[in-house]
């Protein structure tokens, strides 16, 4: 259980567990990422805000290291790119971006952080507060500092920490190129799938120009086993719909967008072909889109790692020389840029173990029932 952190107006210290803080000269205190979980955001906020009135200051910084913890301490060890302050009676999260940016100017690019963050800020019950260029650094590599608001409620310090250090992880995927599953799924929802051009498509990435054609059975099977794909493979994954792939000598790039028609019932079709035709359902499966005020857009579909227990995921039907084989079943995983089957002896093991288990006596859990 966390416990408080207090300060103490005689000393002019910070108190927490068993350690001791005290006001240093770069106009704060400093802390080691490993004992943010031992207190409250609101202790801490209180806190400093405490230190602040003694100080008579607007403004008081919590800086956070990330190094050995017997040095954390010492002058010559510097913070880290994420700090917590207290700022004319609000608690912020602060962090610093290095970008070198060259197409967006100081005008522009607070806007394209906006765009990018508010969707994942949302999601932690945070929003942005301010966005400036630091005043040291006015030519490339530009530095940024952006304030974050969170909501301060049943969290640690090591929380607000953490929106801290995943909105620098999504912006820093943004600079360099280099994206992952969760940045991908983040700037999806920011509107900006225009950052997965030229990323490979792969073992977590699908992406199709068209709607699956949800008024037949072709297409409702073709959704069906693209997610199944992705809950059987390792990784989980995204299908993308509204963008299109190109062959290259590598493998496959994503070269365009060509945005698709998205109404109100466009969501519900994709979730009821799912429901009907993919056995059991993925945990924490997400259908979204995003569009334009001319209801053009993209539909994505998250697919995060599933449990193991959860496989092999079954499509409720196949095509059998083109035609559509609804008693049949079909078990497919991602593999890279393609697919494969999941295999006979595969299967078989899988059921074998199950039947053993059976007979022993342990039945296995279903963590739908939990």
């Amino acid at each position: 259980m966390p416990r408080t952190i207090r300060f103490d107006r005689r000393s002019e210290e910070l108190h927490f567990e068993s350690a001791s803080r005290r006001y240093r000269d770069v106009d704060g205190y400093v802390f080691h990422e490993s004992e943010l979980a031992q207190f409250k955001a609101v202790d801490l906020k209180n806190a400093l805000q405490s230190a602040a009135n003694l100080y008579e200051a607007d403004e008081i910084d919590a800086f956070i290291v990330e190094g050995e913890i017997d040095e954390f301490d010492d002058e010559w060890s510097p913070p880290g790119p994420v700090q917590i302050t207290i700022k004319k009676g609000i608690l912020l999260v602060q962090i610093h971006i290095v970008t070198r940016a060259e197409e967006y100017d100081e005008e522009t690019l607070p806007e394209v952080y906006r765009l990018i963050l508010a969707p994942y800020l949302a999601r932690r019950k945070a929003k942005l507060r301010d966005i400036e260029m630091t005043a040291e650094y006015h030519t490339a590599p530009y530095v940024w500092r952006i304030d974050i608001e969170c909501d301060l409620r049943n969290r640690l310090a090591r929380d607000l920490f953490e929106v801290g250090s995943d909105a620098i992880v999504l912006l820093e995927a943004v600079e360099s190129g280099q994206l992952t599953r969760e940045t991908t799924i983040e700037l999806l929802r920011a509107g900006r799938s225009d950052a997965l051009i030229g990323q490979p498509e792969g073992s977590w990435l699908d992406v199709k120009s068209a709607h699956y054609d949800l008024d037949t059975q072709h297409g409702k099977l073709a959704i069906a086993q693209a997610v199944a794909r992705f809950a059987n493979a390792e990784h989980g994954g995204i299908v993308v719909v509204g963008m299109r792939g190109k062959k290259v000598p590598s493998g496959e790039i994503i070269h365009s967008s060509c945005p698709v028609p998205i109404d109100g019932r466009t969501l519900r079709r994709y979730q009821s072909a799912l429901e009907n035709h993919l056995y059991p359902p993925p945990d924490l499966l997400e259908i979204e889109d995003f569009s334009n005020e001319r209801g053009q857009g993209i539909v994505f579909v998250h697919i995060p790692p599933q449990p193991e227990e959860l496989k092999p995921f079954l499509v409720h039907g196949a095509v059998v020389d083109g035609q559509v084989e609804g008693a049949f079943i079909s078990i497919v995983r991602r593999r890279g840029e393609g697919s494969i089957p999941i295999t006979a002896p595969a299967i078989h093991s899988t059921l074998a173990a199950g039947r053993a288990l059976l007979r022993r006596g342990q039945l296995p859990t279903d963590p739908h029932n939990q």
